[in-house]
């Protein structure tokens, strides 16, 4: 498979899942399971995609400068910073401790 065809298919599957989502009766979102499913599905997959990101390397589990920053954020979280302080913290920190041979 080459990757146009690669391209492609996956036009064709994201169309084909937006328009499944099109099709959904008004009634069956209504209901309060799947609310609070589409409330929640969202932060879900982010966190899982933040740990995938920052505790792995390729196969393996790894503890490195980027969890690091991941703490330095959320504390600055915690703290109720502003995004962009809560990102130059992350950054800042996983810098330094790159740096520092971490």
């Amino acid at each position: 498979m080459n990757t146009w065809t690669a391209v492609v298919v996956t036009a064709l599957g994201c169309y084909a899942v937006k328009l499944a989502g099109l099709l959904v009766p008004a009634g069956a979102l209504e209901r309060p399971l799947v609310r609070r499913l589409a409330a929640l599905l969202p932060v879900a997959l982010l966190a899982a995609l933040t740990a995938q990101q920052t505790f792995s390397d390729g196969r393996l589990l790894v503890l490195d400068a980027r969890a690091a920053g991941l703490a330095a954020a959320a504390v600055a979280l915690v703290l109720r910073a502003p995004f962009l302080v809560i990102v130059a913290a992350a950054v800042v920190v996983t810098a330094g401790v790159r740096a520092m041979g971490g």
